[in-house]
């Protein structure tokens, strides 16, 4: 049996973002108190946590108080240095652990690690050096170079119809590693989000369908609007990852849907953006899934009670006309179904994840109906 942790215990969370402060708020309703380390001083959640560290994430001293005081630490990123929580793991409960979180950062190691489980992939090859590029007439062209750390949202990303557009990528990204991924014809995109606790029982989460705007998530519809085979299948894939993987904690995975065949994308070791409808649309969140699988309590339900459509509040939306100014959240609050949510950043930045809205309905449609109401309404996309 794992080590069960009940309140008051200290968990600590690393990373102070929106995701963090969810955690924050789901901990602390289930009577838990949270330490936060991120370096921002004006980070979301280090706003609400107990306690915030705001100091960088191998600070010496800041990861000696979180090891003293906190039970059990996860993350909200994955970008945390792996020597972090290999660290952290010497003192206290570390869930997902370095390694898991190792693989996800790293594109290439991802790439390589869901190949090698057996899950269906798009074409790749890594790019160490220019060499490594094939020539042109490569069944990869048109393809996708990706840099292998730090990107997101879009970012670290470069379109190719050839080796020479390529080479110019690859020199853009200072000859970091990347990896070249062939661009496919796309149906859809889903994601699913599920749970594993230290026991291996595992919780998923209806699967999302997505769709994304300048490369960063604009619209969840839960459930997706795929056929049922479609479904099980990415759930059945998802629950491989995690399990081969050995991994404790939430977990989201994306895949494509290509002429009718399901392909991984990535993967998140962490709550996901296509899984913030849980909050308002399941018995459980994930946030609160993520809670439970760090402290080893049972899992939560993770059974959908309304069909819901989430919307991304980018940044963009407070600079209308060469204007700063404060988006009219009557538009969202005067729709009874639509639920609201803002981050508390401290400042609002094109491209910026400020907030998202839920819609929610007995009826899948009707949802989708007001949700592409209140997206206009709110000059979203425009």
């Amino acid at each position: 049996m794992s080590q069960v942790i009940l309140p008051p215990a200290m968990l600590g969370m690393l990373g102070g973002g929106q995701l963090g402060r969810f955690f924050v708020i789901a901990a602390h309703e289930m009577g838990y108190r949270v330490t936060v380390l991120d370096p921002d001083p004006h980070s979301p959640a280090g706003k609400i946590a107990d306690v915030h560290l705001c100091a960088q994430y191998d600070d010496a001293q800041a990861l000696k108080q979180m090891a003293q005081t906190c039970v059990a630490v996860t993350t909200e990123f994955e970008n945390v240095p792996a020597q972090t929580m290999q660290t952290l793991a010497q003192d206290c409960i570390v869930r997902p652990n370095a390694n898991a979180v190792a693989v996800a950062q790293h594109r290439a190691l991802e790439k390589q690690f869901i190949r090698d489980a057996g899950i269906p992939v798009a074409p790749f090859v890594v790019v160490n050096q220019a060499e490594d590029l094939p020539a042109d007439d490569s069944a990869l062209y048109p393809a996708i170079l990706k840099v292998a750390r730090f990107g997101y949202d879009g970012k670290g990303q470069a379109r190719v119809a050839n080796r020479e557009q390529a080479k110019q990528a690859f020199a853009d990204f200072k000859q970091a590693q990347c990896v070249l991924e062939k661009m496919l014809s796309l149906d859809y995109e889903v994601s699913v989000v599920l749970a594993r606790g230290a026991d291996g029982n595992v919780v998923c989460f209806p699967t999302a369908e997505n769709s994304h705007l300048n490369g960063i998530l604009d619209v969840s519809i839960v459930p997706a609007r795929a056929p049922q085979d479609i479904h099980q299948q990415a759930k059945t894939l998802a629950i491989k990852i995690a399990q081969s993987l050995d991994y404790v904690g939430v977990l989201a995975v994306e895949f494509f849907v290509s002429e009718g065949q399901l392909l991984a994308n990535e993967m998140a070791p962490r709550p996901h953006n296509s899984g913030h409808y849980t909050i308002d649309a399941c018995v459980t969140s994930q946030f609160e899934q993520q809670v439970r699988a760090l402290a080893g309590l049972p899992l939560g339900d993770a059974r959908q009670h309304s069909p819901s459509v989430m919307v991304n509040i980018l940044g963009d939306v407070w600079y209308q006309n060469g204007q700063v100014r404060e988006p009219d959240w009557l538009k969202c609050f005067e729709h009874g179904q639509i639920k609201l949510h803002l981050y508390g950043k401290h400042e609002p930045r094109p491209a910026r994840k400020m907030g998202h809205f839920t819609a929610l309905d007995e009826k899948l449609e009707y949802a989708i109906e007001a949700a592409i109401k209140a997206r206009q309404n709110l000059g979203i996309g425009e």
